[in-house]
């Protein structure tokens, strides 16, 4: 398990985090997510040992992961821009990394064939996806118990993304794992994580189980005779309100059979119910904080306060 408690960093005058508290159970795949400069990379750097906090503790399995370098060999990172140094090869690579984790031959060697790379190959002079094929050989070869992966597809082309998620998903399976994965495209994320955290402001918005939390939150489209008053829904947790005459798009948090009962009492004319996805209940609570979001298609690197 890892528990993350009031957890702050500044780089000079500018605090990156302020006050992270989090837990994440072992086995769990939990998407972090968050706006530019939200803190994500900054908050992975610093699980990773690579930053020290400037103020409270990061535990994995009640271990200090800056303090104990017995922890950090447990810990797999791979960083958003991949640097490899000039000359290096996989070959020259894997001596490092037998150095320094538990490697596992038999999984180079498997995730060799996988990523479909050669151990000649200079890895200073791929490409950045070719690059990002590397980073994972060595993250799943070194057997980690904490797997911590930001913007883990970035620049995988489509076959190797599939191949990456399969072997991540029996790696979960046969060993559990526990996973962090920080990425802007949602969609990709809602078919693997079970948990998930919101960053905003240096701050966990909202965090949980994944397929709980879009259960509490549902898109609403509602008709009446005649034009209604935006107060006649006053009680409800609205994230989301458009309306246009006498038809009302609303997004509200809250128990979908609960809800539902409490539009019907309004007595509509027409109501219809769609579940929200990871994306929408992104943008939406991003939205409820006052940040400008566009949907559909809105790239979550984009999203700006007005």
């Amino acid at each position: 398990m890892l528990n993350i408690e009031q957890l702050y960093k500044s780089f000079g005058d500018k605090q990156v985090l302020r006050g992270i508290d989090l837990t994440i159970p072992e086995g769990s795949v939990f998407g972090l997510v968050g706006i530019n400069g939200a803190g994500k990379s900054t908050l992975l750097r610093l699980i990773a040992g690579v930053y020290r906090g400037d103020k409270g503790t990061i535990r994995f399995n009640d271990h200090d992961t800056y303090l104990e370098p017995a922890v950090r060999r447990k810990i797999a990172f791979v960083p958003d821009e991949q640097y490899f140094p000039v000359g290096s090869t996989i070959r020259s690579l894997k001596m490092l990394y037998e150095t320094m984790y538990d490697f596992s031959e038999e999984d180079f060697r498997k995730y060799l064939e996988v990523f479909e790379l050669n151990e000649n190959m200079a890895a200073s002079n791929l490409s950045k996806g070719m690059k990002r094929r590397v980073s994972l050989l060595f993250a799943l070869s070194v057997q980690p118990d904490l797997l911590l992966l930001d913007e883990a597809y970035d620049g995988l082309e489509p076959v190797a993304r599939l191949r990456f998620r399969q072997s991540l998903a029996d790696l979960i399976e046969e060993r559990h794992i526990t996973v962090i994965i920080s990425g802007h495209n949602l969609r990709e994320l809602e078919d693997i994580c079970d948990t998930f955290g919101i960053l905003e402001d240096g701050r966990i918005l909202r965090s949980g189980d994944l397929l709980e939390s879009r259960s509490l939150l549902n898109k609403y489209q509602i008709a009446f005779d005649k034009e209604p008053e935006r107060s006649l829904f006053d009680g409800l947790d609205i994230l989301h309100y458009e309306q246009e005459g006498r038809v009302c798009k609303l997004v509200i948090r809250g128990a979908r059979e609960e809800v539902t009962e409490k539009l019907h009492a309004l007595h509509p004319l027409l109501l219809d119910v769609l579940p929200a996805t990871f994306e929408e209940l992104f943008i939406y609570e991003l939205e409820s904080r006052g940040h400008t979001c566009q949907l559909p298609g809105t790239e979550v690197s984009g999203l700006r306060k007005p």
